[in-house]
């Protein structure tokens, strides 16, 4: 006997969530769209390991589609006979038959996206993933992994040392799936502790044009001045922040491109789109004209009142383009410099403005490589020199 119940999510559900999470929303927002609930939809995203999972070609009219299952379900639920669905349907009552005894679960109903699903497995052809039936790759690949290269690295290096040996070769995004989906075989989760991130899950990325709390007429960096690009003319400056324990405190940084010189803003009271603001025209408002041309920073939700600094002070902000920390490298290696006085998961708001400036002037006091082994300092003087000569 068949029983009527509420069924799982139908397959045009789940590709609804998928659709929806590529485009950008979240977890909750694609469930939502997909009206299942967010339970359902983040044990989709664990079954898969975080990956959207590729779409089915298009069914042939041989088989019985997703269409005409969804029908048989609607049917069998009416208290249709069999005969009544295959005529419907188009189709022979021992088809009918066979398929609802395999699509009936153990509770006792049809439910036509399991049904489906299953036969797609039966029907597909038994190709087994390329890591987990080499034996010489796999153990390459994690034996690299071991040694924290990342996926992309391993794939280069395969090319490199094994150039005549085509069965030596995978992509990074292979090796990504193979982690992620252990339906797939061959690397074994544990090993994605060794990727960068951690994640035992793919995440996301939002597109471009799509993130939300996207911040009004940004200038992007590609329009920033050839100049500001070769580090030719001084004046162009690469800022950040740098945050405390649960992103509750911040200390702003800036570098100027062409000497490294670092000022460090004060943002005791948090760092919201004001604070930074006004903290970042008092420092950018004590240098000469000549060296205070652009500053760049990444999107971040601070810079919502980047026009009103660009009017109080006559200083561009370019921003950089998402996820792309190496447009501010210079930024970035200071940063890093810096945690060796602010460590993560600190209170930055407990360090007063005199410490900060005791901090910076010891970086501004290093000599650096890139200046034959001068400072910053010895550098913006020659430059402070030249600009008060002129």
């Amino acid at each position: 006997m068949v029983m009527i119940g509420r069924p799982p999510a139908s397959e045009q559900a789940r590709l609804l969530f998928w659709e929806c999470r590529t485009q950008g929303s979240t977890v909750v927002e694609a469930a939502c769209a997909a009206a299942v609930t967010a339970s359902t939809a983040r044990r989709w995203i664990i079954d898969s390991g975080g990956v959207r999972p590729r779409r089915s070609p298009p069914p042939s009219g041989r088989f019985l589609s997703l269409t005409d299952r969804e029908q048989i379900d609607v049917m069998v639920r009416e208290g249709s006979s069999v005969v009544q669905i295959a005529a419907a349907l188009g189709r022979h009552r021992t088809t009918i038959s066979r398929e609802i005894e395999r699509g009936t679960n153990r509770r006792g109903y049809y439910v036509a996206s399991t049904a489906h699903r299953a036969a797609q497995a039966r029907g597909r052809r038994p190709k087994s993933a390329k890591l987990a039936v080499h034996d010489r790759l796999r153990a390459f690949v994690e034996k690299q992994l071991k040694k924290k290269l990342s996926p992309e690295q391993i794939s280069r290096t395969l090319v490199r040392r094994f150039p005549n040996d085509p069965e030596m070769r995978v992509s990074h995004e292979t090796i990504y799936l193979s982690l992620y989906i252990q339906a797939r075989g061959g690397l074994k989760r544990e090993l994605t502790t060794a990727l960068r991130t951690g994640r035992a899950l793919r995440k996301g990325h939002r597109k471009p044009d799509e993130r939300r709390g996207r911040i009004p007429n940004m200038i992007n960096i590609s329009d920033r001045p050839a100049e500001a690009e070769d580090r030719a003319v001084p004046g162009h400056w690469e800022g950040d922040l740098i945050m405390g324990e649960g992103n509750r405190s911040a200390i702003g940084t800036l570098v100027e491109r062409k000497t490294r010189f670092v000022m460090l803003l004060h943002l005791p009271d948090g760092y919201s789109a004001e604070k930074v603001r006004e903290a970042m025209a008092a420092k950018i408002q004590q240098l000469p004209s000549a060296l205070a041309r652009s500053i760049t920073w990444d999107q971040g939700t601070e810079m919502h009142q980047h026009a009103r600094f660009t009017v109080d002070t006559g200083v561009q902000i370019y921003f950089c383009d998402p996820h792309s920390p190496w447009q501010r490298g210079s930024n970035e290696n200071t940063n890093g410099l810096l945690r060796q006085y602010f460590p993560k998961s600190t209170d930055l708001s407990v360090h007063s403005a005199e410490h900060l400036q005791f901090v910076a002037d010891e970086l501004n006091d290093r000599p650096r490589k890139t200046h034959d082994w001068h400072t910053p300092t010895e550098k913006l003087n020659e430059l402070l020199d030249v600009a008060m000569t002129a």
